[in-house]
């Protein structure tokens, strides 16, 4: 009898044990981070996109970690500076993916990057959010890759529109040799023919060159030339912009939606006068109508990001906020981290007030934006302003 005692007491003490660290390992998988892996031009020729973007990251985590959480649980950024280099990126993918163990990867601050590291996370299988802007991205579809920005192609079509509005239908093409430059050019090229649009003249420059007056000085010598459009971004568009004005061409100047920063403005100078461009609403965000869907949005983004790190806003940094948020917004409706149902959580998004945009993915696109996702700025007074 004794021995039944003991044995029956011994059982109830291993299954209360057993219970007991059920409960403490259950807790600690319910503390364990949500862990978001980032890589992003911080550094380099690309920084002005990175730089904002990886504030924001830091900004927000901080901001939803302080308010409890997603899921009870806390979010871990876990960041490397690729400096616009593919190969770095690669190198800092796998790292996320091996090492760290994200459970997603937000960033990818240039086309080159982005494109680098796609069959790396479609070999793993985690949900990768891009915030580039080529349409390669995402067209075809993959399966484990999204992106935030409006496209190349949008900005091509977006302009066409504008210049059709102006009587505008015989232009010249302008762009640099770098991933997001290449494919605009030839998604412009693509549509122009759709949008009535003629191109009469096409030349392109390096990414280290410093002067664009010979191939604009070709442009300004062909007969016909209405409007000139530079499908580029960094440091280039602002040297076109100058040496646009030195030359003395009248025509309208177009540029991309990549140099959609102040920091265009303040390289350009007073030669970006007049200047237009397609861009998210969040730089003219005071300026939106209070029935406009995003203006409360953009309005609070700006107001937290401006007077947390005291300086100006960029949409750039408005790419990584819509990562960011789409990623905790596909965790709250997967019930967790499981890569799978985060992925179709996110390709089931629709209706989502973004910076970019009100997102609505699908299976057939992983982005999820129209062309209402861009206003057409002008800059006046060396500030931008409202197409009306």
């Amino acid at each position: 009898m004794k021995s039944t005692q003991a044995r029956t007491s011994f059982k109830r003490g291993l299954a209360a044990a057993a219970a007991t660290l059920a409960l403490i390992t259950g807790s600690a998988v319910a503390q364990e981070p949500i862990k978001i892996g980032a890589f992003l031009s911080v550094t380099g020729g690309a920084a002005f996109l990175g730089d904002p973007e990886q504030k924001t990251l830091e900004l927000y985590v901080g901001k939803i970690n302080a308010a409890g959480g997603v899921l009870g649980r806390k979010l871990q950024l876990v960041s490397y500076d690729s400096a616009g280099d593919s190969e770095k990126a690669r190198t800092f993918v796998k790292r996320l993916i091996e090492q760290d163990k994200v459970d997603v990867i937000v960033g990818g601050s240039t086309t080159g990057e982005t494109m680098a590291v796609i069959p790396l996370v479609e070999a793993a299988h985690i949900p990768f959010i891009s915030l580039a802007g080529a349409v390669v991205i995402t067209e075809p579809v993959k399966k484990w890759v999204f992106k935030t920005p409006q496209t190349d192609r949008m900005a091509c079509e977006k302009i066409f529109v504008d210049m059709q509005s102006r009587k505008l239908s015989k232009i010249a093409l302008i762009s640099g040799n770098g991933g997001f430059d290449k494919s605009m050019r030839a998604e412009c090229l693509k549509v122009a023919a759709t949008h009535k649009i003629e191109v009469l003249a096409d030349e392109t420059y390096g990414a280290g060159d410093t002067d664009m007056t010979a191939q604009l000085t070709k442009i300004k010598n062909t007969a016909g030339v209405q409007a000139v459009l530079n499908a580029g971004f960094g440091a280039g568009p602002a040297i076109v912009t100058k040496n646009y004005r030195q030359i003395g061409i009248t025509v309208p100047l177009y540029q991309s939606h990549g140099v959609a920063s102040k920091e265009y403005i303040k390289l350009s100078g007073g030669a970006a006068e007049g200047v237009r461009l397609p861009a998210g609403a969040l730089l003219v965000a005071d300026t939106l109508p209070a029935n406009d869907p995003q203006r409360a949005v953009l309005v609070s983004y700006k107001k937290d990001y401006e007077s947390h790190y005291k300086s100006d806003v960029s949409t750039f940094g408005g790419h990584a906020w819509d990562g960011l948020m789409l990623t905790v917004e596909a965790i709250k409706k997967a019930g967790g981290t499981d890569k799978a149902k985060v992925r179709d959580a996110l390709e089931g998004i629709h209706g989502f007030v973004g910076i970019d945009g009100v997102f609505n993915m699908s299976p057939t696109d992983h982005m999820g934006l129209n062309l209402s996702a861009f206003r057409m700025l002008e800059i006046k007074g060396g500030n931008w302003t409202l197409v009306k």
